[in-house]
């Protein structure tokens, strides 16, 4: 292989590496809102709310749900951006009396990581006041993803 060619090679894998970084960097924190036919199969026989797989109860979190929201974060315990994820969830749930954030290791709640098709940590899931899911994030997520989110998926009603 020429000189030449070797460079174009190492040009096209740099470039083929900055774009697929890019990729992944954009999909970080992005939020993912449930479909509303998801959503409306959810909430249409409530004596099955507990079964279905678009609501968690208090009993499959093991903590109150928030009157408005709940961040439900499935984190890993040698996940970096878990950390972050974490303080900035928290954070929220600590400024805002009708949101709370719940932090679920993977390792433990593999029932929710089976159920939710999780591939990566963190994955948050955004729970509605009745427990239904209706979005999700994955990657790690900062304060301004986490708030449209919350305005996204569950809008202050006045």
């Amino acid at each position: 292989m020429s000189p030449l060619a070797r460079v174009a090679l190492v040009v096209v894998v740099l470039g083929l590496a900055t774009a697929l970084g890019a990729l992944w960097r954009a999909r970080n924190g992005r939020f993912s809102p449930v479909a509303p036919a998801v959503l409306a199969a959810a909430g249409a026989d409530p004596a099955h709310d507990e079964t279905t797989t678009a609501r968690l109860t208090t009993s499959d979190i093991d903590a109150a749900l928030g009157s408005r929201a709940t961040f439900v974060q499935l984190s890993s315990e040698v996940c970096t951006p878990c950390r972050r994820t974490h303080a900035v969830l928290a954070a929220i749930a600590a400024e805002r009396n009708d949101v709370s954030h719940v932090d679920l290791d993977v390792a433990t709640h593999l029932d929710l990581v089976r159920r939710f098709d999780v591939m990566r940590t963190p994955t948050i899931l955004l729970l509605d006041g009745r427990g239904a899911v209706v979005g999700r994030m994955s990657g790690a997520t900062d304060r301004r993803q986490a708030l449209d989110a919350l305005d996204a998926g569950c809008p202050v009603i006045a």
